[in-house]
């Protein structure tokens, strides 16, 4: 799959939160290897390589209701269902305070409203999740517009959301590019909305079946706005 069309300087740029600006791998790696600390003593012998892996596997990129990953994860353990309640709680309650940006994140948003770009993010969750996580890492400054699915009440790939953004951004939607990781909830959904999609590649998803742009790193915007005949396609 490759673009047609040479990507043009936009007025303004959305982008995903999970993935895109905030390295939730890491994050949630880092908070399963601390879960089983805490509840090792009641995790039935099973190491923390396994317990991590496993749950990993289960959460599916965050993609996954966390009430099923911890219920499966304690059926499968042969566990009683109250304890993946108290995990479930557990996970919850200290999960913004895992994790950070990707390295170029914070240097490249600087940079885009250095040049006079509009920004906005676009991301799916619950309001006090994302907000909490967007103000532990200092997101706040950059963006004109934040949109949170639950406080919308709709939700990416939908183009309404997409829509709202731009209209709080006051540009049209050929005047803006969405940065995002996942195929469908970024790429589809911006480029069914009439925006430039520029997918950020993630290696545990399929490459997008709609025309997009592709970088590997969100430094490579950048190179995009200065060269765009230099951007990697996908």
């Amino acid at each position: 799959m490759r673009s047609s069309l040479e990507p043009k300087p936009p007025a303004a740029v959305l982008f995903d939160l999970d993935g895109t600006l905030f390295d939730r791998e890491r994050a949630v790696r880092d908070l399963f290897a601390a879960q089983h600390a805490a509840f090792q003593s009641e995790l039935g012998g099973v190491t923390r390589h396994a317990y991590v892996a496993r749950l990993l596997e289960l959460d599916a990129h965050g993609h996954a209701d966390k009430r099923q990953v911890f219920a499966v994860l304690v059926r499968e353990l042969g566990l009683d269902a109250e304890l993946g309640q108290r995990l479930l709680e557990h996970f919850r309650s200290s999960y913004t305070n895992f994790g950070s940006t990707f390295a170029d994140a914070l240097p490249t948003l600087r940079e885009l409203r250095a040049r006079g770009l509009e920004l906005g993010l676009v991301t799916n969750g619950l309001v006090r999740v994302q907000e909490d996580k967007i103000r532990r890492l200092g997101l706040e400054p950059f963006f004109k517009a934040v949109l949170i699915s639950e406080r919308e009440g709709v939700r990416k790939p939908e183009r309404q959301i997409f829509e709202r953004a731009l209209g709080r951004l006051g540009v049209a939607a050929e005047q803006a590019w969405h940065v995002g990781d996942h195929p469908v909830a970024d790429v589809a959904g911006a480029h069914a909305a009439g925006l430039t999609a520029v997918w950020r590649y993630a290696p545990y998803w399929p490459e997008p079946a709609t025309c997009s742009h592709m970088i590997l790193e969100l430094a490579e915007l950048i190179t995009l706005l200065d060269q765009p005949d230099q951007a990697r396609v996908s």
